[in-house]
């Protein structure tokens, strides 16, 4: 069946925000330590300890924005252990990821040193579950105060003495699970009152984020923002994309939910699967729109103006950890099944950009979905990091409304829509199109009509295998990467092209 994209250059209103492409970076695993953090003793090439072969494949995504330090790991960091000289920071045990020792090495000055050398936002998140409101009152009096007070001083002895700019804080993490198990009526309140103490201190205005919901809790949603909406910018849903919930779950009368991870679960491997786990993370994946239509739908009921943020600042697949790899550094390999998932996923964020104005992938290197891997001195990116660096072109662009006829990917008598787009137009007036193709299989011939926008030329980009399962190597680094797209042409009405099997195309016509 041919598929067809109608796009109406003349009803585009929404700006598409650059954070949709923020990243997430947790103490977790080799995220930190190795692969961002090597130390300035280090024989890797670095900067004040940071990456910089990292440091320069980050910059070439323009990362807008870096989500620190969690994650579950968020609600068990006391801040003040990660400041002062590095010898006399103290050590603590990592509980949620491996039970290793974490030095705090990396702490506040190193987060705020790679986000400048990256050019992009800090993203904090604070500590609900086993923190204070002090505590976290004197943090952000830490980073943010210019003036005399203790934590400003102490800022200024630590080596820092004018503050930082820090516009995004999320107040608590997964407050229904690793942060806490609270009810949603019992966290409103805690929002409440943990977002008054986060204040702001001169010109340097604060971004209040608040714990949401995981994935179609949508009780969570409707409790927030009946509760606290009015003292929020952004409210944070969780879902990530794999073939079955595994999790346990407590749901109590009144519509709350607690969660309890199930150690054992098994989530498919992600390199050795076949067309039925490639067919259940495409559907995973759309499954996306729903949530993101359902939890928007409550958002609207007390946020008509729609000021409050849906963001989802934990999103991606999640598999079984590489084998013979220490379980809780949850380290996945990432193949052309990811590409496309994300693909899905990114144009979903893109056409919902009304209410979307921020996600982050989970996570940046080195864990579950990372667009970087690391070995020692290597470096490789993956599949899902030429995603991103196809798709930056929406960034800050104005979302064109598409309307859409997709032929339907078909695996044994379940269906998906094959084509997934969403589409754009940059400030220099072209308009960029992304098309993913689900479909293993079956090419997708593909109409596109561009009323009232007429294009002189076109060109195009194609990240494509002829396997399922294709992936970069630290042997074969190059295995999977962009290449030159042909098969697309100009006409009267807009544009034809033939979207190859479980391939991501990047179009732009001027």
């Amino acid at each position: 069946m041919k598929s067809s994209i109608k796009i109406n250059t003349q009803a585009a209103v929404h700006k598409i925000d650059r954070n949709i492409y923020g990243h997430f970076a947790e103490h977790l695993g080799r995220c930190i330590y190795e692969g961002i953090w090597v130390g300035e003793d280090s024989g890797i090439p670095h900067t004040r300890g940071i990456r910089n072969d990292v440091v320069q494949a980050l910059k070439d995504l323009s990362i807008p924005m870096l989500r620190w330090p969690g994650g579950c790991f968020a609600d068990e960091y006391h801040w003040k252990e990660g400041i002062g000289p590095k010898e006399l920071r103290a050590r603590m045990i990592n509980n949620h990821w491996g039970g290793v020792v974490e030095n705090n090495h990396f702490g506040t000055h190193e987060f705020f040193d790679l986000c400048e050398l990256l050019e992009t936002e800090p993203y904090i998140c604070g500590n609900v579950g086993s923190g204070t409101v002090y505590e976290m009152q004197q943090w952000v009096e830490y980073m943010t105060f210019d003036g005399e007070s203790p934590m400003a001083n102490l800022r200024q002895a630590n080596g820092r003495e004018k503050p930082w700019k820090l516009t995004y804080f999320g107040i608590g993490n997964e407050n229904w699970g690793c942060g806490g198990r609270m009810r949603a009526e019992y966290y409103a309140d805690l929002y409440r009152q943990y977002s008054t103490y986060v204040r702001d201190y001169g010109d340097n205005a604060i971004y209040k984020i608040a714990a949401g919901p995981r994935g179609d809790n949508y009780h969570w949603t409707e409790v927030l923002m009946r509760e606290a909406g009015p003292f929020m910018d952004g409210l944070a849903l969780h879902y990530y994309t794999r073939l079955r919930d595994h999790s346990i779950v407590i749901e109590n009368p009144d519509g709350n939910r607690i969660y309890l991870k199930k150690p054992d679960a098994v989530r498919g491997q992600a390199v050795d699967f076949d067309e039925s786990e490639w067919f259940g993370i495409m559907k995973a994946a759309y499954f996306t729109e729903e949530l993101v239509v359902k939890h928007s739908a409550i958002m609207d009921k007390y946020d008509p103006e729609k000021k409050v943020a849906l963001i989802i600042d934990e999103w991606g697949t999640w598999f079984d950890v590489e084998p013979g790899t220490n379980p809780g550094f949850l380290y996945q390999q990432n193949t052309m099944r990811d590409a496309v998932s994300a693909a899905i996923s990114l144009n979903i964020f893109n056409n919902h950009c009304d209410r979307v104005r921020m996600a982050n992938i989970a996570q940046t290197i080195n864990v579950l979905q990372a667009v970087i891997l690391t070995e020692g001195e290597k470096m490789i990116l993956t599949p899902t990091y030429h995603v991103f660096e196809m798709f930056k072109v929406h960034m800050d662009a104005i979302m064109q409304p598409i309307e859409i006829q997709s032929g339907t990917y078909t695996f044994n008598g379940e269906e998906v829509p094959q084509l997934s787009v969403s589409a754009s137009m940059d400030a220099a007036g072209k308009l960029n199109i992304t098309i993913c193709n689900t479909d293993p299989k079956q090419a997708a011939p593909l109409d596109g009509y561009t009323e009232g926008f007429v294009g002189k030329q076109v060109t195009g980009r194609v990240l494509v295998s002829s396997l399922m399962n294709s992936h970069n190597t630290f042997e074969q680094p190059d295995e999977v990467k962009p290449e030159l797209f042909t098969g697309v042409q100009l006409n009267e009405e807009g544009f034809h092209a033939d979207i190859p099997p479980m391939s991501v195309v990047v179009l732009t016509i001027s």
